[in-house]
């Protein structure tokens, strides 16, 4: 599922039609499918895990699981940029546990014939392999069990976009990312996988098709449970994404396919996992059509469980360093090192690239002119051994509408991960300044200190004011 109206070329890698007949529609659900949440793969430990064992008919735990409803982000593409039809609700006729250890999300369609559907997504946005490590995300699902004329328009997808789509109503697609891990339409018995990255149309992903498996043949898809699963290895030279079909590693995609700003921008951050059925939009469009008279609703996708693993870091990674568009701007350092827990002044900075310096209306001056791949970089900062809370920028947009972005803070690399961010799109004006506070992870002793600035638009969106880091 894609942030923006998208996979119609998917078409290209259709499978003969003579490979789906169109046979009347089946509605058997799998009800003693449940199985317990697998034990962590060696060397990893589980950091996230719902076996949906609630009660029938009750709804997602909130403190995990938030609901998306309506028909798009607050601010965002409508119809969720993908041209789908629901509209997706909260309520337990839509989303719900269905007693056997299962989470179950049924579209519906009314006496009107309006759609209604359920997307759910975790509260958690910091899913990430450690530079160095890995994550894996995966979940046993039942595809909605419909087909032939009966499954026009269904589109079931289990997927992950990055972590700054959520506060800029994914107006940053696809430069921040997006894992397809499971989608199928219409009932045909198969699965698709992809990334999504870069800029859109076009770029190094080949938007808005991305980089794809094609259609992948699966005979029991819809009748039985399946495990399906990704994982990013940052343990490798080259970095790697792996799908897998039941422990299968079927598709993958690696860092040298691509540039190292592209790759890092939709690999290195956290991500949220999502879980929807979508009714009609481009993908099934690119396969015959969306819903109709003849569509039956009421048929849900089923999951089992989904479980998110993680390692934790063996080096730093193995990613190319990303050279500056322009010339780095340098400034002695004089020695003397940088404390943490005070004001950086931004226009202090020991390096810079892509970025200007300009009279700033709260005093002194601010840095300036910041946009995609810009960064600046602050030596000798201390964080002392007792740990940090989180980190305040202070900043301003002026940015036209649409135009966001996201503000990294990087340690030792400008190609580290990012051990914090904050999504920002217009305040009010260059010099409408505010503060904004990112959660960090935690950090000790004294390290160079890299703010990386990430947008999916070309304009420049945000000037810095200072950065403080918090205990």
């Amino acid at each position: 599922m894609a942030s923006r109206l998208r996979k119609r070329a998917r078409a290209l890698f259709a499978v003969s039609t003579a490979a789906v007949a169109a046979v009347a529609a089946t509605a058997v659900f799998t009800l003693d499918a449940s199985a317990a949440v697998p034990a962590a793969p060696a060397g990893m430990t589980t950091v996230f895990s719902d076996d949906f064992t609630g009660a029938a008919g009750t709804g997602l735990n909130r403190t995990n699981w938030l609901y998306a409803t309506g028909t798009g982000y607050p601010g965002g593409a409508a119809n969720w940029g993908t041209g789908e039809i629901e509209t997706m609700t909260d309520s337990t006729a839509n989303v719900y546990h269905d007693g056997n250890g299962n989470l179950a999300i049924k579209p519906l369609r009314d006496s009107a014939g309006n759609w209604t559907s359920g997307r759910v997504e975790t509260q958690r946005t910091n899913f990430a392999a450690p530079a160095g490590g890995k994550v894996r995300v995966e979940a046993r699902i039942q595809q909605p069990n419909v087909t032939g004329a009966a499954a026009a328009g269904y589109w079931p997808a289990f997927w992950m976009l990055g972590d700054a789509a959520r506060p800029v109503g994914a107006t940053n697609w696809p430069s921040i990312g997006e894992w397809d891990i499971l989608e199928n339409v219409n009932g045909r018995a198969s699965h698709f996988a992809a990334l999504h990255c870069g800029t859109n149309p076009g770029g190094p992903c080949n938007e808005t098709t991305g980089i794809t498996s094609g259609e992948r043949s699966c005979s029991t898809c819809l009748t039985s449970f399946h495990t399906y699963a990704i994982e990013f290895d940052r343990s490798s030279s080259p970095e790697v994404l792996r799908w897998y079909l039941d422990g299968n590693n079927y598709f993958s995609v690696n860092q040298n396919q691509l540039d190292a700003t592209t790759w890092n921008n939709a690999t290195h951050r956290g991500f949220f996992v999502i879980l929807n059925v979508a009714m009609g939009g481009g993908f099934p469009a690119a396969f015959g059509g969306g819903p109709t008279a003849s569509t039956q609703p009421g048929v849900p996708m089923l999951i089992d469980y989904v479980a998110v693993y993680q390692s934790t870091g063996g080096g730093t990674t193995t990613s190319p360093t990303t050279s500056p568009t322009t010339s780095p701007t340098t400034s002695p350092t004089g020695g003397t090192g940088r404390d943490a827990f005070s004001r950086i002044e931004a226009e202090s900075s020991n390096a810079s690239g892509g970025v200007q310096t300009e009279t700033c209306s709260e005093g002194g001056q601010n840095v300036s002119y910041i946009g995609n791949g810009d960064w600046v970089q602050f030596n000798n900062v201390n964080f002392g051994s007792g740990g940090v809370k989180d980190f305040v920028g202070r900043v301003a947009s002026g940015a036209g509408n649409a135009v966001s972005g996201l503000v990294e803070v990087r340690l030792d690399s400008r190609t580290s991960a990012p051990i914090g961010s904050f999504a920002l799109a217009n305040t009010g004006g260059w010099q409408n300044w505010q503060s904004i506070p990112a959660n960090v992870t935690n950090v000790t002793g004294t390290h160079t200190v890299y703010l990386t600035f990430t947008s999916g638009q070309p304009a420049d969106f945000v000037n810095v004011n200072w950065i403080q880091f918090r205990k």
